[in-house]
């Protein structure tokens, strides 16, 4: 495995070359989208669908029959009735339908996971990490490719710190999530924070004046005439980043640009399928009423078939 192509899929904030003119780097962290799908449920709910299994998941549900579909589905409301009273409430199905999202970053995480437990004691401590992903480099004073390994270095560390939150320097799968995917965790949002404004804050001075945050997004290269979306930068900073008009962005300003307080689609869907299987009105769904909206829920393409046509591991 490449190392330097490690650390720059893993770091937020990678050291790299400043954007072509016409590209704009995109520093905001947005929630991923539950579905690519049109939310029309006079036309289908195959939103509904890649909202509540994940787009890959929802496939597999395609290839089963509505019987198979119904039984897997069962099995998916024990594990979403997580204090196991028998009921799912709305809480509980925007957590699934959150971790059902997120699954990507879990997959990764595992990815990696045996590559630093070197020792398959089932944690990763700071040493592990910091000798698989730098190895020689830090002996090379002068790197080929110009990169400050050691000012790297020194950055995760922080990171890894912060998400160890024992502080036993060491990282369960959990905190490992969280230092690989800070964005995602609300006590990691401040590190991500911290190392944006560390990347675009040239001079040091602990705060991003207008042109730092347009020369994060934009090179002249030699162009007198700005691109317009440039000049639209412009002013968002003026109308919009810099809430307190004093010509800068602090940390708070920072934080509500690049982690912004979206529209929660995950508690619009959960509050969506609560409504829409609801029988007896009562807030909450038994296993009975999900499972007879199954076709809300996951579906099947599959209607003529004993069993699946394709086998797939439980979800």
């Amino acid at each position: 495995m490449d190392v330097m192509q490690f650390l720059v899929y893993l770091s937020l904030c990678t050291i790299c070359a400043l954007s072509k003119p016409t590209d704009k780097k995109e520093r905001v962290h947005h929630d991923p989208q539950l579905s690519d799908k049109v939310h029309d449920d006079a036309q289908n709910f195959e939103y509904d669908h890649d909202a509540f299994l994940g787009a890959e998941e929802a496939k597999t549900f395609d290839q089963l029959t509505p019987e198979e579909s119904k039984e897997r589905l069962g099995m998916i409301v024990d594990k979403i009735d997580s204090d196991k009273d028998g009921f799912v409430t709305e809480g509980e199905l925007k957590a699934w339908i959150k971790k059902a999202q997120k699954k990507y970053i879990y997959d990764n995480v595992e990815r990696q996971w045996h590559e630093f437990d070197l020792n398959q004691d089932g944690v990763i401590s700071w040493d592990e990490y910091r000798n698989v992903t730098y190895g020689t480099y830090l002996d090379d004073p002068d790197p080929d490719d110009g990169f400050n390994y050691k000012q790297m270095m020194i950055r995760d560390e922080r990171r890894f710190k912060m998400a160890d939150k024992d502080g036993d320097h060491i990282a369960t799968k959990e905190e490992f999530t969280a230092f690989l995917h800070p964005e995602e965790f609300d006590y990691m949002k401040d590190i991500v924070v911290l190392e944006t404004m560390e990347d675009i804050d040239k001079n040091g001075d602990g705060i991003i004046d207008l042109e730092e945050y347009i020369g994060d997004m934009y090179s002249h290269d030699g162009d007198t005439e700005e691109p317009e979306w440039v000049k639209t930068e412009r002013q968002q900073f003026v109308e919009f980043r810099d809430k307190n008009r004093d010509g800068k962005m602090d940390k708070e300003e920072t934080k509500d640009w690049i982690l912004p307080s979206d529209y929660d689609h995950a508690e619009a869907e959960a509050r969506h399928l609560v409504y829409e299987s609801d029988q007896n009105k009562d807030g909450k769904l038994t296993r009975e009423e999900v499972v007879d909206k199954y076709d809300l829920f996951v579906g099947s393409q599959a209607t003529d078939f004993g069993e699946a046509l394709v086998r797939h591991d439980e979800f």
